[in-house]
C-alpha cells in the first residue's frame, strides 16, 4: 500500500455516511499509481463536492502523498454500480 492510497481511504471514510462501503484499490502504471475509490451511490456526491472541489482536494492530497514516495498518483471516483 502506498501513502496516496492510505490518504484517499482515510479522507473518504471520514466524509461519507457509509464508511464500511468505501473500497480503495491501487494499480501501478508506467505514468504512476492509479487509485480507484468506490463507494455507494448516495455517498459519491459527498466525495465529489460542489463543483468538484472536494474531489480536487482529495486528488491534491493523493498527489502530495505520492510525491513523498517519489511517484505520481491519479484518483478515479467510481460508483458502486460501475
Amino acid at each position: 500500500m502506498t501513502r496516496a492510497r492510505d490518504v484517499v481511504e482515510v479522507v473518504a471514510r471520514a466524509l461519507v455516511d457509509h464508511p464500511d462501503a468505501v473500497t480503495v484499490t491501487e494499480t501501478d502504471r508506467r505514468d504512476g499509481t492509479r487509485v480507484a475509490l468506490r463507494t455507494e451511490a448516495g455517498d459519491l456526491g459527498k466525495l465529489i463536492g460542489r463543483q468538484g472541489r472536494t474531489a480536487e482536494a482529495i486528488r491534491a492530497l493523493a498527489l502530495a502523498a505520492a510525491e513523498l514516495d517519489g511517484d505520481l498518483a491519479r484518483v478515479d471516483f467510481l460508483d458502486a454500480d460501475e
